[in-house]
């Protein structure tokens, strides 16, 4: 399907203007990042994550005096989604030392709810749970069952018939739902996901993702490099470098500015950047394939001419696949859920600067880089 018919624009002769345009985008991107940083999601931050929905509309302002007052220290509370979405964010692990005696005695307070006076014995005590003991399986089987019920995250230790033991998990989650079903009683709600990262993994994924990024570009590098040309290659990978800058920089800049769309970088933020990568490069390649096609039939034209000829002979095809592939992540950005919303952000952002890249960016630095050093470009 052809959307131009003899298209005949000159693009390699607006590439001055192009460079421009990447290079505002690119130094305001890292002038905002280099001020307000990147907000960095869970995965990379390390801590506990809550995501919470009411039955009604939460009151943020109330709810972050309400959350701030549970004795977790600095705590983010933000909506999410919509206005019964609750995203609560602790830097901690598990329950801090001096609220681990207030959370036994709400445990021991529901055991005593199910059956007063019941002799038991505490086994072990961990910073993430307490293991209880009882006198017969029977006890122990109820006690579980009425903890788990009461909204503990209890259980046996094992399913065996003689078991006389019961671990109850003690987490940030525990503690703040505990204190929200008594302090908005008039709301009831339930915890959709719940995720805890260490900072020590939260450091090596971090370091991972960066790996997996350069390791990403030089195996292009090397490809193209045998493809076509170790000149193509360079245009090709500095394309990518400039997507991905410009992908991160307008990531850090509209957080804070688009409702609903405060997304923090996490590990579904580096599949999509790694996913652009290979998108980004698969158009570059493209036209890249009908330059040299271009080449080896008017081995005489001018570079630049030969250049604006294969972009607008491949111009159909990127607006036609662009256009399709942006369409479908939209929808996804919109319908998609909370999970996957950072992708499809990212993604729609990436397929904009990839495509622009492959035309005003990969082709441009070749054709500058052969009219600089007088290099001739055969296949």
């Amino acid at each position: 399907m052809q959307i131009f018919h003899n298209l005949n624009v000159n693009w390699m002769g607006k590439r001055r203007f192009f460079y421009s345009t990447s290079a505002v985008i690119i130094l305001a991107g890292l002038l905002n990042i280099a001020f307000r940083g990147l907000n960095f999601g869970l995965d990379f931050k390390g801590g506990t994550e809550l995501d919470l929905k009411f039955d009604k509309p939460v009151n943020i302002t109330e709810m972050r005096s309400t959350v701030g007052k549970l004795g977790l220290g600095n705590i983010e509370v933000k909506t999410l989604g919509d206005e019964t979405g609750l995203l609560i964010r602790s830097e901690l692990q598990s329950i801090p030392t001096d609220l681990y005696p207030k959370v036994q005695a709400e445990i021991e307070k529901s055991i005593e709810a199910v059956l007063p006076g019941v002799p038991k014995t505490i086994l072990a005590n961990t910073p993430n749970s307490i293991t209880y003991q009882f006198q017969n399986p029977d006890t122990t089987s109820l006690i579980a069952e009425k903890l788990f019920v009461a909204g503990w995250q209890a259980g046996k230790v094992s399913e065996d018939v003689n078991n006389l033991d019961v671990i109850v998990r003690i987490g940030i989650a525990d503690w703040i739902k505990l204190n929200l079903k008594t302090l908005v009683k008039d709301n009831s709600f339930q915890i959709r996901r719940e995720e805890r990262v260490g900072p020590k993994v939260g450091d090596e994924l971090k370091r991972d993702a960066v790996i997996a990024i350069a390791l990403a570009l030089v195996g292009i590098l090397i490809y193209l490099g045998f493809r076509f040309k170790f000149l193509f290659a360079s245009g090709a990978v500095a394309a990518l470098f400039h997507d991905v800058l410009v992908t991160l920089g307008l990531y850090s800049i509209l957080y804070g500015v688009i409702p609903g769309l405060n997304l923090d970088i996490d590990l579904t933020v580096v599949a999509a950047f790694l996913t652009l990568i290979g998108y980004s490069i698969n158009d570059t390649v493209i036209v890249f394939d009908r330059v040299r096609e271009t080449i080896r039939i008017h081995k005489n034209k001018d570079l630049e001419q030969l250049m604006n000829e294969a972009v607008n002979k491949t111009m159909s095809r990127t607006i036609l696949t662009g256009g399709t592939t942006l369409l479908g992540v939209i929808v996804i950005l919109i319908l998609g859920g909370e999970v996957i919303r950072a992708f499809a952000f990212t993604m729609i952002i990436g397929i904009i600067a990839g495509t622009y890249s492959s035309i005003f960016v990969a082709s441009a630095l070749v054709l500058d880089y052969a009219k600089k050093y007088n290099r001739k470009v055969e296949f």
